[in-house]
């Protein structure tokens, strides 16, 4: 969705099917526009609410799951940012990528950091998409990000628990 670098993502298919087993991703070359009306002036962030609720209406068919990736800052509610968002048991999904760089946080750029954080983020929210809730793990990569720090804490994949869960879901 909006801009993005279909080029930073090329990783995420294949690391991806590494935690959803039996199901196939793939990139899509489609760009949406995001909407105007999602874009609150005063904070500069987009609400990651209504991108949801507009990316489902139209996004491309023919996928059980569709995971929007967008440049731009988010947020939520009362939230001050969020990293993504998703629709319990839902088909869509939402991650920014604009707080996952390391050089938002003053940092050198490091792509590998980068790439874990993605992947971390587009599991959660897909995890969301099959039914998989906020873990107390702080490990388990379903456990809620207060921060990037938090994200940073977790693993890529769910912990057993949830893993169980997710195989029951699949």
């Amino acid at each position: 969705m909006g801009e993005t670098n279909p080029n930073e993502l090329l990783f995420l298919p294949k690391a991806l099917s590494k935690t959803f087993r039996i199901i196939s991703f793939e990139i899509s070359n489609e760009n949406l526009i995001l909407p105007l009306h999602a874009y609150n002036r005063a904070r500069r962030q987009y609400n990651s609410t209504i991108l949801l609720e507009y990316l489902a209406i139209t996004r491309p068919r023919g996928y059980a799951k569709y995971l929007g990736i967008v440049d731009a800052d988010l947020y939520a509610g009362e939230l001050n940012f969020v990293f993504g968002e998703a629709t319990l048991n839902g088909d869509s999904a939402i991650i920014s990528l604009y707080r996952l760089r390391p050089e938002f946080y003053g940092s050198s750029a490091n792509e590998e950091l980068f790439r874990a954080r993605v992947l971390k983020e587009a599991v959660h929210e897909l995890g969301h998409t099959f039914g998989l809730t906020h873990c107390r793990n702080p490990e388990c990569v379903m456990h809620f990000s207060n921060s990037i720090i938090d994200t940073d804490l977790k693993n890529a994949q769910p912990c057993s628990a949830c893993q169980a869960k997710l195989f029951r879901l699949l």
